[in-house]
């Protein structure tokens, strides 16, 4: 049977996010794999960290596309975003969290991309009116990927329902973010 690749990272994303020492074993278990097979795709831990980031890139670069952000009011847009990241909510949930990730000028400007995407649409957003100015681009694109990934171990963990996930993720950021109409 072939091993496929990217489900064996998602799976290893999925441990890793919530228990970040689990051992190559434990990934193996996780995943369905015998522990050589997983050693024959990825030699080391750090092997394995450098391919979930590359794939965590990837599926967001196709997910942000999907999403058509510049398409309609930004505020959409991050609706649709936010749906087109939760099937990979729990790779990013550990990529948010892995520090040691951000080294090298290929994976900084792969993070750089995705940045410049969700910061660009919550500035649209600002200029719309629709979104406070008084919160940095920088500042939102974090808090997004901070919810998504929260949500993704609440997910995980059984506290809150899967079909909750959109809606709590986008009214609880644009309820904090979205500009009060003083009347």
């Amino acid at each position: 049977m072939a091993m496929d690749r990217d489900q064996v990272l998602r799976d290893a994303a999925a441990l890793l996010s919530r228990k970040s020492t689990a051992t190559m074993d434990e990934v193996a278990r996780a995943a369905g794999i015998g522990r050589a097979t997983l050693h024959r795709h990825f030699a080391g831990r750090d092997a394995l960290v450098r391919a979930l980031e590359e794939l965590g890139i990837r599926r967001f670069e196709a997910a942000f596309d999907k999403a058509r952000l510049d398409e309609g009011a930004a505020v959409e847009a991050l609706r649709r975003l936010v749906a087109e990241a939760e099937p990979d909510a729990q790779l990013l949930a550990f990529l948010v969290t892995e520090n040691q990730l951000f080294e090298g000028d290929q994976v900084n400007e792969g993070w750089a991309r995705l940045d410049a995407r969700v910061s660009a649409l919550f500035r649209r957003g600002q200029a719309e009116g629709d979104i406070r100015i008084d919160l940095s681009p920088a500042w939102l694109t974090e808090a997004l990927y901070g919810l998504i990934g929260t949500c993704a171990w609440a997910v995980m963990d059984g506290r809150v329902a899967a079909k909750d996930f959109q809606y709590m993720i986008t009214e609880l950021l644009l309820g904090g973010a979205r500009r009060s109409v003083e009347k």
